[in-house]
């Protein structure tokens, strides 16, 4: 008894014990230590209570052992249902079930998991049956028709049973039907040997659980794709673009590379035609770019944006340009369209994916900049510039801040008279270590942050504090110009701020002069327009500089409620010399004949100015007369220039 219960570890085995006297009974302990089922004398044992005897412990042995099985057989369903769990593919939970099914019943089978393949299968359009996994069979079924198996029996009752929507049992085969919240599928097994009945009732409680789960990972992949994919083209999007650059750093090839295709001009497409004609051209291009020769991954990062994966010998400048110089059909319309393209390889993706994304958007950005050849490469120069601007951005703005910018005013005078009659105010950026910093260089950060707008507000409140200084001073016909940018026109609200602040100042409208350069006119000629007629009318000046260096349209010269036109420097350095005044004295015969003043700028030299006299010239500015200066040293000269 020993050995049976524990080194067979036998406990279902029924035992009886007899024995020959009455008084031999065994121990108490005995009988209950190893699970004896009964205990009989020899004299009790006739033929009617041996066979009773024999067939209640049969009895017992059989429920023992259907329990046993039973619990074995949940034991085995919670655990597959368990490891099914992990499985957040359709594809690898419908293999992972169809193993644990044979694993139930104890034998190798042959089976199929079918469903309807549209939304599973990738361009699976109809309603056929496809093979979702398999397992046994000797060819490879997967993501293949149900029909590819060629047995018409098994594709009849597959489809009867997903009719009827029961299961099917068959001496050597079985089909299980699976419903759960819409979804619907069916399970095909081919049985070595037959099953039991226990065997029957424990597969269809796993198979409700298989149910649930098969429901469950269809919802995740719905909320998978919502979470990684495009709706509009179905590729991976950003995120997945990012997950996909994580494994581009880590496990590429040597020669791969990944690039940022971005649409030019795309948002005047959407402005003209309508966004049903932009979705339209989004899914033309991303057919496109599918067709790359190489097998490359693909993705929509943003709006107009695309994203590659591949390698650098399909992946190059050439090659994709070559995917735009075509056209592009959306419904009835036919596009042409240009890209910029940024690049990086995988020699300098050594980061996360993240990292890397903002790698590859510098080389874009900087692609975006270069008109000629509309693509960059990637490389860490390029990242510890974009760096140095935003540290630079960081600095302007906290030494903006704490008032370390400064208004520099360079004299402006009369030719005819000699008397200083304006100033052109200039800002100047002192740094905490007392150095300055050229406004070539913090100006453009200036506009790249948006920063310009306070600072022009500033400028302009300076330079009006700075005209109530110079009426103060009785300098009562000096004007004082100040340098406008685009940023402050396109605001909203830059009429109103330059009129508050020549109220706040109390200040002349006609001793404030505004300058603009050709390039604004460029970006939005008639915002810039409209702004300036309504700051005429209460008197302020206007000046247009750099006139000519640019390419503004005639026309727009004439919708300007322009006071003044400046003659730039690149103008004036060789005018003394023979045949080089013609720009200038145009300009200059220009501003006469729309009864403008015209004052030149640069004049180092005492033969220029005589040449400047010469053309009728009305005002000059320049180092031949002053640098630009801060203020006091500014009224400093304006009393020596009265004395």
């Amino acid at each position: 008894m020993k050995y049976i219960r524990e080194v067979l570890n036998r406990q279902d085995i029924r035992i009886v014990l007899r024995t020959g006297q009455p008084g031999y009974a065994p121990e108490e302990s005995v009988i209950k230590e190893y699970d004896i089922n009964d205990y009989k004398t020899k004299t009790e044992l006739t033929r009617r209570k041996l066979v009773t005897t024999v067939y209640a412990a049969i009895r017992s042995y059989q429920q023992i052992s259907t329990v046993n099985q039973s619990r074995l057989g949940l034991e085995k369903i919670v655990s597959g249902s368990s490891s099914l769990l992990e499985f957040h593919s359709i594809a690898k939970y419908t293999q992972g079930a169809l193993k644990q099914l044979g694993s139930l019943l104890e034998q190798d089978v042959n089976c199929l998991f079918c469903a309807r393949g549209q939304g599973i299968i990738e361009n699976a359009d109809d309603l056929s049956f496809y093979i979702i996994a398999q397992q046994g069979f000797s060819s490879q079924l997967v993501n293949q028709k149900l029909e590819t198996i060629e047995d018409k029996q098994i594709s009849d009752q597959v489809k009867s049973c997903f009719t009827q929507k029961s299961h099917i049992y068959c001496d050597d085969s079985l089909y299980f039907y699976l419903a759960r919240g819409g979804y619907r599928a069916v399970i095909y097994l081919t049985l070595a040997q037959s099953v039991s009945d226990i065997q029957k009732q424990l597969v269809e409680v796993f198979l409700t659980g298989i149910a649930i789960g098969y429901e469950n990972v269809h919802l995740f992949q719905k909320l998978n794709n919502a979470a990684y994919k495009d709706v509009l083209t179905n590729l991976p999007n950003r995120l997945e673009f990012v997950r996909m650059l994580e494994t581009f750093s880590k496990d590429g090839q040597d020669n791969a590379v990944a690039v940022l295709i971005d649409l030019k001009h795309f948002s005047d497409i959407n402005d003209a035609l309508g966004q049903d004609v932009g979705n339209q051209l989004l899914n033309a291009v991303s057919q496109r770019l599918q067709r790359l020769s190489c097998s490359c991954k693909i993705a929509r990062v943003g709006a107009d944006v695309f994203g590659v994966i591949g390698s650098d010998t399909c992946l190059s400048p050439t090659s994709l340009n070559a995917i735009f110089e075509q056209p592009f059909t959306a419904g009835e319309q036919n596009l042409p369209i240009n890209a910029c393209f940024g690049f990086c390889s995988k020699e300098h993706a050594n980061s996360s994916g993240v990292k890397v994304l903002n790698q590859i958007n510098i080389a874009l950005n900087l692609a975006k900049k270069n008109s000629s050849t509309h693509f960059a490469y990637y490389n860490p120069e390029m990242e510890d510039e974009t760096q140095w601007r935003l540290n630079m951005i960081r600095q302007l703005r906290n030494d903006f801040a704490e008032n370390r910018l400064e208004l520099w005013y360079q004299p402006q005078l009369s030719l005819s008279s000699g008397k200083v009659i304006g100033a052109e105010a200039l800002l100047r950026w002192r740094t905490t270590d007392g150095n300055f910093i050229s406004p070539a260089v913090f100006i453009p950060l200036a506009e790249y942050s948006g920063l310009i707008i306070e600072i022009g507000d500033w400028v302009v409140n300076q330079a009006c504090s700075q005209i109530k200084t110079l009426e103060k001073n009785a300098f009562n016909d000096v004007t004082i110009s100040v340098n406008v940018s685009i940023p402050q026109f396109r605001s909203g609200n830059f009429v109103e701020a330059v009129l508050h602040a020549i109220q706040k100042h109390a200040v002349l409208p006609s001793k404030l002069e505004l300058e603009i350069t050709e390039s604004i006119l460029m970006d939005e000629p008639q915002v810039v327009i409209d702004a300036l007629v309504e700051l005429k009318k209460v008197g302020i000046s206007i000046a247009l500089d750099d006139f000519g260096t640019g390419f503004s349209s005639m026309s727009y010269l004439q919708k300007l409620p322009l006071d003044r036109l400046k003659v730039d420097r690149a103008f004036i350095t060789d005018i003394a010399q023979e045949g080089q005044s013609i720009i200038a004295e145009t300009i200059i015969n220009l501003g006469k004949k729309m009864n403008l003043k015209v004052i030149a700028e640069g004049i180092e030299e005492l033969d220029q100015q005589a040449r400047l006299v010469e053309l009728g010239c009305d005002e000059v500015q320049g180092f031949y007369y002053a640098k630009p200066m801060p203020e006091e040293e500014f009224l400093k000269f304006l009393e020596q220039k009265r004395d």
